[in-house]
């Protein structure tokens, strides 16, 4: 992954409470994760960053 694009800051890392562990909460059909499991990404391609002052930062 690159540099900041880790699941620890991704915005689809959320803890579950029944497993009580932090999952990727992406919402994906079996077809779409058959084939992130078949590829080799370098990067996820589902990470959206959780930062939500990015925005507010750059309109400054």
């Amino acid at each position: 992954m690159a540099s900041g694009a880790s699941c620890e800051y991704c915005a689809y890392f959320m803890y579950d409470d029944e497993i009580e562990e932090y999952v990727c909460d992406v919402n994906m059909d079996e077809d779409d994760f058959g084939r992130l499991m078949q590829s080799s990404f370098k990067e996820c391609p589902y990470f959206k960053d959780g930062d939500e002052y990015k925005v507010v930062r750059h309109q400054m």
